[in-house]
């Protein structure tokens, strides 16, 4: 099987859930079916920022999504490729990347940087 490579758009994040084995205080380990969502992850890839959608006159902005600049200027990345980073439970669209389920989130929706 080929490898694939995804590069996200605009503000998106590529992400690969860290799984972490869930056992009860009994010994009992919980299965897949039973675990709650991932919620840490290892950057994978990020996109090139948000696109700023305000005109000349300040107006048809995204609000506090915008970056605050000029028509086309871009908003700038806080993570980066390699760290790990905790993200919203509900937040971003599952995808399959080389037969493993990956997350896309918005840069918004990553809560920290875990170190």
């Amino acid at each position: 099987m080929a490898t694939v490579k995804v590069q996200p758009l605009f503000d998106n994040v590529l992400i690969k859930p860290l799984q972490q084995e869930e056992k009860l205080p009994s010994g009992i380990v919980l299965p897949d079916s039973a675990k709650e969502k991932p919620q840490v992850g290892l950057v994978m890839a990020v996109g090139t920022g948000a696109q700023c959608n305000t005109d000349d006159s300040g107006k048809g902005g995204k609000g506090d999504d915008c970056c605050g600049g000029c028509c086309g200027s871009k908003g700038a990345m806080v993570v980066k490729v390699g760290q790990k980073v905790m993200y919203k439970k509900w937040g971003g669209n599952e995808v399959k990347v080389n037969g493993e389920e990956w997350m896309i989130v918005e840069q918004k929706d990553i809560l920290a940087i875990v170190e």
